[in-house]
C-alpha cells in the first residue's frame, strides 16, 4: 500500500475511484490517556482519505489511533472502516457513535479530538477551507489533501488558514507529496549547484484515455450526483485538469523555485464528444516566470493517442528526467539535451520510503518535537498557478498571477449552506448536459 497511490487503498475492498465529501450525529469526546498517541478523525473517506489514514497509522514515529470519521456517503464510510479496521486492527477504533454522516459531520468529527490531534481533510476541495478553519479554531492539526481549493476564493482563503495556523503554532500537511520525494530533492540539490546552468524550459506531460460522464437523468438529488463524480464540477474539486495535473504544476514551481507571473494556453474538446460534463479534453499551458523562462504543462484525455506521463528539465548545460508515470521517482540529468535512456549521466540513490509515507513522518514528527511544519501557504500558492493555467484556456486570456491574487471569485459562495436537499450549484440542461467553457464568454477569476 505505501508504494502506491493513495486512491488504490479499496481497491480489494470495494473500488473507491475518490475521497468524497463530508458527514454528522452525536459527538462523545475521546479523552486522552497518560500516553503520547496523536489521534486522527478522517473527514472524507473515499480513497485518497483511506490511504492518508493507513499512512498515518503505518507511521514508525510514535503511537496513532483513529477515533472519528465523517463523509456525506453512508457507503463509502462502510467500506473505509472495513478496510482500515481489517489492516489495523485496535489502532481504529471507530464504534458507530464515532462515525458521523451529513454536511455538518466534520465538526463532529473534529470535535472528538483533543487540542493538538489531527484531521485527515480528504473531502473535495471545494468543502477544504471550511473544514480546515473549524480544525484550526479548536486547535486542531491537519493533513489536508490536493487539490486545495477549487477557485481564487477558496484558495486564498487558505493562504489567510496558513497565517491562523502558525500564529497558533499548529502544523499543516499538504498532500503534494512529490515534494517527499528523496530522488527529486537530490535533483533539485544539483539544480541549486549549478549542475545543469540556468533552467530556461520545463515540459510537463499527462496524457492517457481520461474519463468521460454521462448524463445526469434525474429521479435523484443533483447536488449528491454531483459530488459522487467530483473530477466532472468545477465547482466540487477543481474538476479533471487541477486534480490530474496540480503536481506536474508544482514540480515546475519546484524547480524553478518561483511561481508563474502570467499563464496562457490553448484547450479543446473531441470532435462530437459526448461526455456531459464540464471537462475540456485537452490542455496546453505556457507559464511564464519572472526571469523569461518557460514551462509547458500538456495534458490530453483522449483514447488511441500518445500516452506520457513525465516532467523533464531543461538547462543551459543539459537537461534531466524529474518525474515518471504515475509520479515515478524516474529522476536522472543526461549528459546533454538529449532525453535519451543510452544518455544518462547521473542517478540519484534509489528512494527507500515512499514519499506518500514521508510527508506523514514528518508531519506527525513535527507534531511531536514540536518543529515548525506549515506547508499550506507553499500548497495555496500551487493551487493558485494550477487555477490561473486552467482560467487562462478556459477564457482564452493570458492570465497574470497579481490578477489571481487579486480575485475573490467563486464557484459556489453557499457551501457552507449546503444540506442533501440543497439544488446543486450548476443544473444539467434538459439533455442532462452541463455548461463547458467557452474561451472569450467564460470567466473564473
Amino acid at each position: 500500500m505505501l508504494r502506491s497511490s493513495r486512491r488504490r487503498f479499496l481497491a480489494q475492498g470495494g473500488k473507491v475511484l475518490a475521497a468524497s465529501a463530508l458527514a454528522g450525529v452525536a459527538v462523545p469526546r475521546i479523552h486522552a490517556g497518560e500516553d503520547n498517541t496523536i489521534r486522527l478523525a478522517l473527514v472524507g473517506c473515499g480513497g485518497r482519505g483511506s490511504g492518508a489514514a493507513g499512512n498515518a497509522l503505518c507511521s514508525k514515529t510514535g503511537p496513532t489511533k483513529l477515533v472519528a470519521m465523517a463523509d456525506v456517503f453512508e457507503d463509502k464510510q462502510k467500506r473505509s472502516h472495513k478496510a482500515l479496521s481489517e489492516q489495523f486492527g485496535d489502532q481504529v477504533d471507530v464504534p458507530p457513535e464515532r462515525r458521523f454522516l451529513g454536511f455538518d459531520a466534520y465538526r463532529k468529527a473534529i470535535d472528538c479530538l483533543r487540542p493538538g490531534d489531527v484531521m485527515i481533510q480528504a473531502t473535495h476541495s471545494a468543502f477544504r477551507p471550511m473544514h480546515v478553519e473549524y480544525a484550526i479554531e479548536k486547535g486542531v492539526n491537519v493533513f489536508m489533501e490536493k487539490s486545495f481549493a477549487p477557485d481564487p476564493g477558496g484558495t486564498r482563503r487558505i493562504l489567510r488558514l496558513a497565517e491562523a495556523a502558525e500564529k497558533k503554532n499548529l502544523k499543516i500537511g499538504c498532500g503534494l507529496m512529490c515534494r517527499h520525494s528523496a530522488s527529486r530533492q537530490a535533483l533539485i540539490q544539483k539544480i541549486r549547484d549549478g549542475a545543469m546552468g540556468d533552467i530556461t524550459l520545463i515540459r510537463a506531460y499527462r496524457m492517457d484515455p481520461g474519463a468521460r460522464m454521462g448524463p445526469f437523468k434525474g429521479g435523484q438529488s443533483e447536488l449528491m450526483w454531483q459530488i459522487r463524480r467530483p473530477y466532472f464540477f468545477l465547482w466540487v474539486s477543481s474538476a479533471w485538469f487541477i486534480e490530474m495535473m496540480i503536481h506536474q504544476v508544482d514540480e515546475c514551481c519546484w524547480i524553478k523555485d518561483a511561481w508563474p507571473v502570467k499563464a496562457e494556453g490553448l484547450g479543446g474538446r473531441e470532435p462530437s464528444s459526448i461526455d456531459c460534463s464540464q471537462n475540456l479534453h485537452t490542455y496546453a499551458i505556457e507559464y511564464t516566470f519572472g526571469d523569461g523562462s518557460k514551462a509547458m504543462v500538456n495534458s490530453r484525455s483522449m483514447s488511441n493517442c500518445h500516452n506520457d506521463f513525465a516532467t523533464f528539465v531543461h538547462g543551459t548545460k543539459c537537461a534531466a528526467q524529474f518525474s515518471g508515470n504515475v509520479h515515478a521517482p524516474t529522476v536522472h540529468i543526461y549528459k546533454d539535451q538529449r532525453s535519451a535512456k543510452n544518455n544518462i549521466g547521473w542517478r540519484p540513490e534509489r528512494e527507500k520510503i515512499s514519499p506518500y509515507q514521508v510527508e506523514w513522518d514528518e508531519l506527525l514528527g513535527a507534531i511531536r518535537h514540536d518543529r515548525p511544519h506549515n506547508e499550506a501557504k507553499r500548497a495555496a500558492y500551487a493551487n493558485m498557478a494550477s487555477i490561473m493555467g486552467r482560467a487562462a484556456i478556459h477564457s482564452g486570456r493570458i492570465i497574470t498571477w497579481d490578477e489571481m491574487m487579486a480575485s475573490d471569485f467563486q464557484f459556489c459562495d453557499n457551501v457552507a449552506e449546503l444540506t442533501y436537499d440543497s439544488p446543486a450549484p450548476v443544473r444539467a440542461d434538459a439533455q442532462g448536459h452541463y455548461p463547458v467553457p467557452v474561451p472569450g464568454k467564460w470567466t473564473e477569476i
